[in-house]
């Protein structure tokens, strides 16, 4: 099953949309000519995005500024939806960030509102978008997970746990799905340049000695191979041969072996 074709009361309702892998996607699925409704926190730069999305590809763009940490505020997005005349056939849960340390130094509100934007939004909003689409007999869903869900990550404790949710989220419903005509696929980058890992609390230097470069994936390319795995219905996609590589050597080492490497590699762990 491919992405749906264009209709004038259908929209691809994208989260985290402000900046990164979220805009990227967003402007490849207009360029595709299909409708897309804008979903972040900052409405600003949601807004100046639809004008250029509206501008380059001549397609019907909506803003919805959302907290996604917010339950009542995800609750509402159907309502919001419905209410612009459209109906989503195509969900994109790409909002999410990470915090950094050891959680006996962490923020525990901090580390809720993470959990509560990388697994509880995307709970929230396949639980609210999926029956209509199952109605419809027709859907696409993407979950942005990461590599870090193939192993445990001292140092980012709540992040990878979150993303190895996400990733087993999106294959049982995808099983779940599978007769329904609604498509599940993880996207799952490694390092990407968007700001995310400036955000966790991470410097250039600890970037550039943690990552190294061949891992890295310029974010169109990520959104790219996100956009084009929704539409040759593929189940999970990681970008980058050294990230399939990685994800591989995680998923398969014996934890008492991996783990104290990473510990000892990760930078918020140096002191610990």
């Amino acid at each position: 099953m491919s992405l749906p074709a264009p209709q004038s009361d259908r929209t691809c309702l994208v989260t985290g949309a402000s900046s990164g892998i979220g805009e990227e996607i967003a402007g490849l699925l207009a360029a595709r000519g299909l409708g897309v409704t804008l979903v972040a926190r900052t409405e600003s730069k949601l807004l100046a995005l639809a004008d250029a999305l509206r501008a380059r590809h001549g397609v019907r763009v909506e803003v919805l500024a959302t907290d996604l940490a917010d339950a009542d505020a995800c609750s509402a997005l159907p309502g919001r939806v419905a209410d612009l005349g459209l109906a989503v056939n195509v969900l994109v849960n790409n909002a999410g960030f990470s915090t950094l340390g050891p959680v006996y130094r962490s923020d525990a509100e901090r580390e809720i509102a993470m959990v509560r934007t990388d697994v509880e939004a995307v709970v929230h909003l396949c639980a609210l978008f999926t029956p209509a689409m199952v109605e419809r007999r027709s859907g696409c869903i993407l979950n942005v997970a990461s590599t870090a869900a193939f192993q445990p990550i001292p140092g980012q404790a709540g992040y990878g746990a979150s993303k190895a949710f996400v990733l087993s989220y999106s294959h049982a419903i995808r099983e779940e799905l599978r007769s329904q005509g609604v498509t599940v696929t993880a996207l799952c980058p490694g390092p990407v340049e968007t700001g995310f890992a400036e955000v966790a609390g991470f410097d250039q230097t600890e970037i550039a000695e943690t990552m190294p470069k061949m891992f890295w994936v310029p974010a169109v390319d990520v959104a790219r191979a996100g956009v084009e795995g929704m539409d040759a219905n593929r189940a999970v996609v990681i970008p980058g041969l050294p990230n399939r590589a990685s994800a591989a050597f995680g998923w398969l080492s014996p934890r008492r072996l991996l783990l104290p490497v990473v510990a000892k590699a990760h930078p918020a762990m140096r002191d610990a």
